[in-house]
């Protein structure tokens, strides 16, 4: 059933609002979502900012990687300075602190761990798991959350310091190869055996046949990042159980 899926603003709705801002999760709050989907990083000083990228030049007016700057460097910078068509007032990046005690009581949250990284070298921010997890706690939200990452194994260890936490492998053509032999039942496995939840896949790789094989292993399926009515109509009609957005006023036209 199409009322049965999860409709999330992806990064807040990162075609409407500066990404991964409070005005985009404020923006986010009034719209037919379900859920908001953020990302989450460490300032070189241990503090959880929610951003998507690694460097900052993209969307800020500062420079330089994450791994290198501090929480107050961050803290300093405009997260709206590059929004296409300009945006009225600057935008903090924010900490996940900030974004949890916003959306609290009022929609569910999607938090996607981000790998460290610099240059083309892919790393974990150290006490990453801890962190997400006791902020969560704190917030009184572990029932409202799914934590899910591309690094598929530290998503055990998020199980094991909070067994009630869903959590989600996410899903791209650079971890998955859909022409590899068993490839569908070799996937679902590995998931499962991750202890999760949810298997959320790049739209490029949604399978007609995956839904179906997805909820016989007892997981559920997302597919991000779907930004066409059209297309959202498809996938929730085939059984999906989570769509992804970053143009999240479709949903009001889902039906």
């Amino acid at each position: 059933m199409v009322s049965a899926v999860q409709r999330i603003a992806h990064r807040g709705g990162a075609q409407l609002a500066p990404e991964n801002t409070l005005a985009a999760f404020r923006q986010a709050l009034v719209l037919p979502v379900d859920a908001i989907e953020l990302d989450v990083q460490m300032s070189r000083d241990g503090h959880l900012i929610v951003f998507h990228d690694a460097t900052v030049e993209r969307l800020t007016d500062g420079r330089g990687n994450i791994l290198d700057l501090d929480f107050a460097y961050l803290r300093s910078l405009n997260a709206a300075a590059h929004f296409p068509g300009g945006w009225p007032e600057p935008q903090r990046i924010p900490t996940l602190r900030e974004v949890l005690d916003l959306v609290k009581g009022q929609r569910r949250v999607w938090i996607e761990i981000k790998p460290s990284q610099r240059g083309s070298v892919y790393g974990r921010y150290p006490g990453i798991a801890e962190a997400v997890v006791e902020e969560l706690r704190r917030a009184d939200m572990v029932g409202q959350a799914v934590v899910i990452s591309f690094d598929w194994y530290l998503l055990p260890e998020v199980k094991r310091r909070e067994p009630r936490l869903e959590t989600g492998a996410v899903l791209s053509e650079d971890i998955w190869d859909p022409q590899a032999g068993q490839a569908l039942d070799t996937l679902v496995e590995q998931v499962r055996e991750l202890g999760c939840s949810w298997l959320d896949a790049d739209e490029t790789l949604f399978l007609p046949q995956l839904p179906a094989l997805v909820h016989g292993c007892g997981l559920k399926l997302g597919v991000w990042t779907v930004n066409s009515l059209e297309r959202l109509r498809e996938l929730a009609a085939s059984g999906v159980d989570a769509l992804t957005s970053d143009r999240p006023t479709l949903f009001s036209a889902l039906s």
